[in-house]
């Protein structure tokens, strides 16, 4: 009975952690996002453009259109990516005998890849509705309510989770790599017998951020681009279109504010899950 109360309670301390460290995410890096969604659905040519255009038509508070969904999303979904991981890492453990203190970067990528399963449930309508809200411009009245009926309208359930394979396709590598990079910086940054810096920390989860972006962004802007339709276009032929557009560097718009962003928006998570866990593991 002890050990089922010990595992249960490690549950809700990896998922409240996680949902900190996604708030922090969130309220960093939301603007970053905004301008690298409208360079991936061809709203804008620059980044600079972008900003300046939407500042102008819906001022300071334009850049966080769209924040809502992924605020109202990012507890439960960071909190399951991170129980996720902790799953993650005790099936490989069961299966390899290695304990986490001890796993090898492989091993620490399978964990990762294992987290974006559950996630993807969660992220997938979440990100789809974030992209049909920042997509918009210099329109009134378009509320996450609004948006999410007008998806349903037009195709039901499926067109809320229109996405969901693109999403799983682009977590599921970019899980891997990102805690990964983590794990392997926090271990080179740490100093035997201390308590790691909220530097150190900062700068594990920075460039984690950065890793998995730039592993994974094409398929991050084929999800981009299938979401902000409400056609009904596949994975390949999303793939298709983009390639005919543009060639290779059409899979790449945006990389530049996705970069920007994913430092300090992952450095943020990061210190928030470590603070969260640090506080919960001095109270419970």
């Amino acid at each position: 009975m002890d050990e089922v109360d010990t595992m249960l309670v490690d549950n809700v301390k990896s998922f409240a952690a996680g949902g900190f460290g996604g708030i922090c995410a969130v309220l960093t890096g939301h603007p970053f996002d905004l301008v690298k969604v409208r360079l991936q659905t061809g709203m804008y040519s620059s980044a600079i453009q972008c900003v300046k255009q939407t500042v102008v038509k819906d001022g300071l508070f334009g850049l966080y259109r769209g924040v809502l969904p992924p605020l109202l999303g990012v507890t439960p979904m960071f909190a399951v990516s991170f129980w996720g991981y902790d799953v993650g890492k005790k099936i490989v453990t069961s299966y390899s005998g290695v304990s986490a203190d001890k796993f090898s970067v492989a091993q620490i990528s399978t964990a990762g890849f294992i987290s974006a399963i559950p996630t993807t449930l969660v992220a997938a309508p979440f990100e789809r509705i974030k992209v049909m809200m920042q997509i918009q411009e210099g329109k009134t009245g378009v509320s996450m309510g609004s948006v999410v009926k007008e998806m349903y309208r037009t195709g039901g359930i499926r067109s809320i989770f229109k996405g969901s394979a693109a999403t799983l396709a682009r977590d599921g590598p970019g899980s891997a790599l990102y805690f990964a990079t983590y794990e392997i910086l926090k271990e080179k940054l740490s100093t035997p017998g201390k308590d790691l810096s909220l530097g150190a920390i900062s700068t594990a989860g920075g460039f984690a951020g950065v890793s998995m972006w730039l592993g994974v962004f094409p398929i991050d802007t084929i999800k981009s681009t299938q979401q902000s339709s409400n056609v009904s276009v596949s994975i390949l032929q999303t793939t298709k279109n983009i390639y005919a557009k543009g060639g290779i560097k059409a899979f790449f718009p945006g990389v530049g504010p996705a970069l920007a962003r994913s430092f300090p928006a992952n450095a943020a998570t990061f210190v928030g899950v470590e603070l969260a866990r640090d506080f919960l593991n001095k109270i419970v």
